[in-house]
């Protein structure tokens, strides 16, 4: 039985090496075509891959204060949601208390005062919203909610003026509850953290503080004024007619003037929205930038490539075709 030789070996193994190397090599130029990048970093460089270096990690700081900035926008979006509403809500229920502390009539003042009783847990709500599992007004506590329910605060309210029967008595001891340090806002409503949030670095040089807190003087205010037009009418008090008007008026005068500190607080909330929107325009700029010279650094003569993806193609073609008339001689022919 006839044996391959010596050079019959060697020209196989040869044909082996050569489709594996053109194949490997036309992977290879078809991979840097498609994207425009040498495949060989270090070749590509001459092994000097220090501005590279400098690119990558000016791209993952980049990536960095990318994030805090979108984490800031989120949470600042979110917080002037929650503003307006709160806004909304006590600037309607000013008015609505306004009218219905003008009026003889027991029904107005006890819807007014119903109303109130609902509103107190809606503004509870806004400033207990949270994103992403975090709380917005709760200063570095994020994991707890900053407020109480409505219902833990009015019983204890109730009980402050339970045996009180004058307007100012009444008024001096709700403002008690919620601006005195030590008193029911501080140790049965406000749950959150006396600590702000630590500010969001949106570049080296620059930082935004998110430092609203539930606690805040505005929303104190707020909440005592709800919490007074709520008791007026309570029916387990028994106020009279004339001080549950004069009581509604106390609170419809005080959410409004309160209006102004909301709005201020909507516009240093707006201005650090502003800020974080340009940041995140001059990020995306520099993004750009970073990512063209690190392109042009790695990139390659696509028609330079596209001319040598032709020859290899070339050569393997012909590689094939050698090959298929190598396995093409017969036993009967090489025998002749």
């Amino acid at each position: 039985m006839p044996m391959l030789s010596l050079g019959d070996m060697a020209q196989s193994f040869m044909l082996r090496h050569n489709n594996v190397r053109l194949s490997s090599e036309m992977t290879r130029l078809s991979q840097e075509l498609t994207t425009g990048a040498t495949s060989d970093v270090s070749a590509h460089l001459k092994g000097n891959f220090s501005y590279l270096g400098d690119i990558e990690r000016s791209l993952r700081v980049l990536d960095s204060f990318q994030t805090n900035a979108a984490e800031a926008a989120t949470f600042t979006d979110a917080m002037q949601l929650a503003l307006d509403n709160v806004q909304t809500r006590t600037a309607d229920l000013s008015t609505a208390m306004l009218t219905a502390g003008a009026t003889e009539l027991a029904e107005p003042k006890l819807h007014a005062s119903t109303q109130a009783r609902g509103d107190m847990q809606s503004l509870i709500s806004a400033l207990n919203t949270s994103v992403a599992g975090q709380s917005l007004f709760s200063g570095t506590t994020t994991n707890v909610q900053p407020l109480a329910d409505a219902d833990s605060m009015m019983a204890d309210l109730r009980t402050a003026v339970t045996g009180l029967t004058t307007h100012s008595d009444i008024v001096a001891a709700v403002d008690d509850w919620f601006n005195t340090p030590g008193g029911g806002f501080e140790t049965i409503g406000y749950l959150g953290s006396d600590t702000d949030l630590a500010a969001m670095r949106l570049s080296d040089e620059e930082s935004v503080t998110l430092g609203l807190r539930a606690d805040d003087d505005t929303f104190r205010n707020l909440l005592r004024d709800t919490a007074l037009a709520a008791l007026a009418a309570d029916s387990t008090l028994g106020y009279s007619l004339d001080l549950q008007s004069s009581l509604l008026m106390e609170a419809g005068e005080g959410l409004l003037a309160s209006q102004g500190n909301v709005t201020e607080l909507r516009a240093d909330l707006g201005y650090a929205q502003a800020r974080i929107e340009e940041a995140e325009t001059r990020m995306a700029t520099e993004k750009t930038s970073l990512e063209y010279a690190k392109g042009e650094l790695l990139g390659i003569d696509q028609f330079e490539t596209a001319t040598q993806l032709e020859a290899v193609q070339f050569q393997l073609e012909s590689l094939y075709a050698v090959t298929v008339k190598l396995s093409s001689l017969s036993l009967v022919r090489y025998m002749q």
